[in-house]
C-alpha cells in the first residue's frame, strides 16, 4: 500500500449540495480526479470533511451517488483511520493505479462548517454562530475584535473582514452561548483554534452577541493587462469560475474594482473579451446598483445557476490601484502610497525613479514629476510594503500597470519609502512644499526683475545720449539749461540724422 503523508494534495466535493457534499475529487498531475469507492467508509470521508473544514463527517456515499466524473481515478482502496489531516496520508494502491471506473467514484457528505453567519445579507454578514453539542449557539462580543471576525471571513470561504459588530447588531440569537472572551491572532484556519473560556462558559446574555461583516466571495480580473482589467471570476466550492454576461454592466463593474482596490470602472465588456474561462459559470443575471462593498452582495441566479456559456464570461476594466501622495503640502506632493487588500501601504525606492513618478502624477491628474525623492522623504509609512522594484516606461495610465515584485514581496523598511513631487499644473503653493513653491515662483520673478530693470536702464541712457548728440547739432537746444525731462521730450521729436532712411 502507498501513502504520502508530506504531500497534502488538495481535494474537493464537487456536484453536491454546496462545498461540503459531492463526489471526492483530487487534484493531482496538474488535474483534477476521482477516489473509487472500493474500501471507501465512515473514515475517509471523516478526513475529507476535517480538511476541507466541513465539520463532521455524516454518510460516505459510493456509486457515483454525486455523478460520474471524468479524467482519471487518482485513488483506490483507500484506508484511512480517521485522524488524519489530509487524505494524502491514507493508505491506498498509488495514485492513478485502481481497478475501477467512474460508476464507483466515491463521495461524502459533512455537517458542514462548524461556524456560519446569520441574519445579515447573504452568507458573509451576519451573527456569528457555532454548532457544538447538536445545536447552533452564539458568541459573546467580550473581546471580539478585528483579529477574530477575519478568522471567521477565512474560515467561510467569504474573503477579508470589513467589520466586528457587537452588541447584537444582527439581531439576538437563542439557545446557548457557545464562546466568551474569544482571543484570535487572525492567522488560525478555524475560529475552534482561537482561545476562550471554554465551550458554554461565559457571562453574557444575547444583547452581546458578536457578529462579522466580510467581504464576500473572493473575486479576481484574468487576461487583461495587470491586476484591474479582465475576466471576472469568482472562487467559490474550492474553484474558480467565471460570470455570465446577462445583465451585466457598468454598475457591477463598479463593485469588482472598488472590491478589489482598483479605483473606478472604466468598462464592462461581455462576450469573453478577455478570452473563455474554463470551468465553471457561477454567477448570471448580476444586479448590483453600483454601491455594495462586495460583488457577492448583488443580487444574482444563484451559485451555479445559470444559461450561459463561456464566450459570454463577462469582464471589467478598472481605472488601477487606488494611490496617494502622503505627507507633503497639499495631494500633490508626499509619501507614495498604494490601496490594496483593505489597507494603505507604501513603495519601496529601490529602482524607483522619474518614469515611476511621472505615472504616480498622471494618475492623480497633477501634472508633470518634478522629482522623485526615495529615503522616505516625506517621512516613513506603516504597514505594508505592497511595492517593490517598480518598473514604468513613464507612458502607463496607472501605476499597477507597471511591472514589480508583486504584491507584498519586497526587501525594504520604511525608511527606503518612495515619494514623487508634482507640478500639479503649476498650482505651486498647494501642490509644492513651501520652500519648493516659493523657489519656483521667486527664481522666474527675479530674472524677470532683473531684465526689466536692465531694459529699462538701458533705455534711459540711450535716450540721453541721442538728446545731448541733438544740442550738438542743433543750436535752438540750450545747451545746459535742458533738463534731463526735456532732453527726453525733445528726444521724442527728434530724429538723428545718422539713420539710415
Amino acid at each position: 500500500m502507498f501513502s504520502s503523508p508530506l504531500l497534502g494534495l488538495p481535494i474537493r466535493l464537487v456536484d453536491g449540495n454546496g462545498r461540503c457534499s459531492g463526489r471526492v475529487e483530487v487534484y493531482h498531475g496538474q488535474q483534477w480526479g476521482t477516489v473509487c469507492d472500493d474500501d471507501w467508509d465512515m473514515n475517509g470521508a471523516a478526513v475529507v470533511c476535517r480538511e476541507l473544514g466541513c465539520g463532521t463527517a455524516l454518510s460516505a456515499p459510493g456509486e457515483a451517488q454525486f455523478g460520474q466524473g471524468t479524467g482519471e481515478i487518482w485513488m483506490d482502496d483507500v484506508d484511512c483511520s480517521g485522524s488524519e489531516s489530509s487524505l494524502s496520508q491514507c493508505s491506498h494502491t498509488g495514485f492513478g493505479e485502481h481497478d475501477c471506473d467512474h460508476g464507483e467514484d466515491a463521495g461524502a457528505v459533512c455537517s458542514g462548517p462548524p461556524i456560519r453567519l446569520v441574519g445579515g445579507n447573504g452568507n458573509c454578514s451576519g451573527r456569528v454562530e457555532v454548532y457544538h453539542g447538536q445545536q447552533w449557539g452564539t458568541v459573546c462580543d467580550d473581546s471580539w475584535d478585528m483579529n477574530d471576525a477575519p478568522v471567521v471571513c477565512r474560515e467561510l470561504g467569504c474573503g477579508t473582514a470589513l467589520s466586528a459588530p457587537g452588541g447584537a447588531q444582527f439581531g439576538h440569537g437563542t439557545g446557548e452561548i457557545w464562546m466568551d472572551d474569544v482571543g484570535c491572532s487572525g492567522n488560525e484556519s478555524s475560529l475552534s483554534q482561537c482561545s476562550h473560556r471554554g465551550l458554554g462558559k461565559h457571562d453574557c446574555d444575547h444583547g452581546q452577541d458578536a457578529g462579522a461583516v466580510c467581504s464576500g466571495l473572493p473575486i479576481r480580473l484574468v487576461g487583461g493587462n495587470g491586476n484591474c482589467s479582465g475576466r471576472v471570476e469568482v472562487y467559490h466550492e474550492q474553484q474558480w469560475g467565471t460570470v455570465c454576461d446577462e445583465g451585466w454592466d457598468m454598475n457591477d463593474a463598479a463593485v469588482v474594482c472598488r472590491e478589489l482596490g482598483c479605483g473606478t470602472a472604466l468598462s464592462a465588456p461581455g462576450e469573453a473579451q478577455f478570452g473563455q474561462g474554463t470551468g465553471e459559470i457561477w454567477m448570471d443575471d448580476v444586479g448590483c446598483s453600483g454601491n455594495e462593498s462586495s460583488l457577492s452582495q448583488c443580487s444574482h441566479g444563484g451559485l451555479g445557476k445559470h444559461n450561459c456559456d463561456h464566450g459570454k464570461d463577462a469582464g471589467a476594466v478598472c481605472s488601477g490601484l487606488l494611490i496617494r501622495l502622503v505627507g507633503g503640502h497639499g495631494n500633490c506632493s508626499g509619501r507614495v502610497e498604494v490601496y490594496h487588500e483593505q489597507q494603505w501601504g507604501t513603495v519601496c525606492d529601490d529602482a524607483w525613479d522619474m518614469n515611476d513618478a511621472a505615472v504616480v502624477c498622471r494618475q492623480l491628474g497633477c501634472g508633470t514629476a518634478l522629482s522623485a525623492p526615495g529615503a522616505a522623504q516625506f517621512g516613513q509609512g506603516n504597514g505594508t510594503i505592497w511595492m517593490d522594484d517598480v518598473g514604468c516606461s513613464g507612458n502607463e495610465s496607472s501605476l499597477s500597470q507597471c511591472s514589480h515584485r508583486g504584491f507584498g514581496g519586497h526587501s525594504c523598511g520604511h525608511g527606503e519609502d518612495a515619494g514623487a513631487v508634482c507640478s500639479a499644473s503649476l498650482i505651486l503653493p498647494i501642490a509644492l512644499g513651501a520652500s519648493e513653491g516659493l523657489l519656483l515662483v521667486l527664481v522666474p520673478l527675479v530674472f524677470f526683475l532683473l531684465f526689466w530693470k536692465r531694459r529699462h536702464s538701458s533705455g534711459r541712457t540711450q535716450v540721453a545720449k541721442t538728446a545731448s548728440n541733438a544740442r550738438t547739432m542743433n543750436p535752438s537746444f540750450a545747451k545746459g539749461k535742458a533738463s534731463e525731462e526735456e532732453d527726453e521730450q525733445n528726444y521724442v521729436n527728434y530724429r538723428d540724422p545718422t539713420e539710415n532712411e
